[in-house]
């Protein structure tokens, strides 16, 4: 390349940085729908395609990170094919739930919106630095995980309401995190990037929320 060829991605302005809000807000959007799509496909899909589905969708992940400085092209097609596949990966589980307990489904996903509405904005607009808050959870996240294995072995009382809980504080923070980051980015090769950490935390959050509202007392 010379050193007067014009780079794919060009960093935004700061009189443009509030338009990013927008596009990477429409690459939510656009991949959540995408999600349906895949989750539509893989409705009658047993469950090992859908741990396929989960491998491909982060295969996907790791390279957008590697393609955003790149092609923009490429990245929006990994974080659509993204989306695709994590629908297909999650057929299964909201299939289930859709069948049982439909009401349920209603609810998590309108108190899903409410959750990120609600913790987004705070992290929007906070002018507290929440990168350390951010390390904290992270870690908090692979105990979280750990903690999920552990409950597969061995039955703790309550675990699964336990498990739910710690994660929506979890990704309460990491919602309000993702949100500042899109605040302060001024550079608009992270949107597409940004765009698939909300639209994780909006997934995580809701299939949290289904597990609470889809429990039988």
């Amino acid at each position: 390349m010379s050193s007067n060829s014009v780079p794919l991605w060009a960093p935004i302005t700061r009189d443009q940085a509030g338009t990013l809000l927008g596009q990477t807000m429409g690459l939510v959007a656009a991949t959540t729908g995408l999600f349906a799509v895949g989750a539509y496909l893989g409705r009658n899909l047993a469950s090992p395609w859908g741990w396929l589905g989960f491998i491909a969708a982060f295969a996907c992940l790791i390279a957008m990170n590697a393609a955003a400085q790149r092609s923009q092209g490429l990245t929006l097609t990994l974080l659509f094919g993204f989306g695709v596949l994590i629908g297909v990966a999650t057929a299964p589980t909201l299939s289930y739930y859709a069948s049982a307990d439909p009401q349920a489904v209603w609810q998590a996903g309108a108190a899903t919106a409410l959750f990120i509405a609600g913790f987004g904005a705070a992290g929007y607009a906070t002018r507290r630095d929440l990168s350390a808050l951010a390390r904290v959870l992270f870690w908090a996240l692979i105990g979280l995980i750990i903690f999920g294995i552990v409950t597969i072995f061995i039955q703790i009382p309550g675990g699964a309401v336990i498990y739910a809980i710690l994660g929506l504080v979890i990704f309460a923070g990491l919602t309000a995190y993702d949100f500042q980051r899109l605040r302060r980015s001024q550079d608009i090769r992270t949107a597409p990037l940004l765009a698939a950490s909300i639209f994780l935390d909006i997934l995580n959050v809701f299939l949290l929320l289904l597990s609470l509202f889809g429990r039988d007392d």
